[in-house]
């Protein structure tokens, strides 16, 4: 492929990330810089603590995004009196009427800054945590670090994932590879966006014995 054909590419992508932006809801995307340089998005400025994630899951959408460099300063729109013990309290309030997040889940807060661990049985009672409190007030970042609860291995589990996997209408499943160890699911190969890497992940998780997913997809827009 030529440089000048790349280029263009390039600037189509840029285009199309700056109008997934603008579209999103409650995001001030004038505020953001977009540039592309084979296929990867540098994403940088200023922007609110609850546009964060919104604006690089914005950009993620976006087909043909192969990766995206955060270079994101984060602008916090929270009171100066708003302490570390007052998101802390907000954060266990959250969890605590969530129906679909357990009691083992644990919330530990450093400089606004969150930090998730405990133990689930199911990914998606992890994923609802992170969610629950990912833009309350006062909160910048969250890492999740729950963990499952240890499960027996299936020997179906390899294969219900592969169903899963070529079932799914929004998934081009011909390059991807499944490999189960343990109670462990590795998933190699490529997929054409992230919108199709986070839904292998998904497919993944359609069995029961499964927890861990280790996703070694590559983005391939082409």
């Amino acid at each position: 492929m030529s440089t000048l054909t790349t280029a263009s590419q390039d600037l189509q992508l840029q285009s199309a990330v700056r109008e997934e932006l603008h579209w999103t809801p409650n995001l001030e995307a004038a505020g953001i810089r977009v540039t592309v340089h084979d296929s990867t998005v540098t994403l940088s400025g200023e922007v609110a603590d609850s546009e964060y994630l919104p604006v690089k899951r914005a950009a993620m959408r976006v087909h043909g995004v192969s990766n995206i460099v955060d270079e994101l300063v984060v602008r916090p729109k929270t009171p100066r009196h708003l302490s570390e013990a007052d998101i802390a309290q907000e954060i266990e309030c959250a969890l605590t009427w969530a129906t679909n997040v357990p009691p083992t889940v644990r919330a530990q807060v450093k400089e606004a800054n969150v930090t998730l661990t405990g133990e689930v049985d199911w990914d998606f009672q992890r994923e609802a945590a992170q969610h629950v409190i990912e833009h309350l007030r006062g909160v910048h970042t969250v890492t999740n670090q729950i963990t499952l609860t240890a499960r027996p291995c299936s020997g179906e589990a390899a294969r219900r994932i592969r169903t899963a996997l070529t079932t799914s209408a929004q998934l081009d499943a011909t390059h991807i590879t499944v490999s189960v160890t343990g109670s462990t699911v590795t998933l190699t190969g490529h997929v054409r966006s992230w919108a199709q890497k986070q839904q292998a992940r998904t497919a993944a998780w359609s069995s029961a014995h499964v927890a861990h997913v280790d996703d070694r997809l590559e983005v391939h827009p082409s």
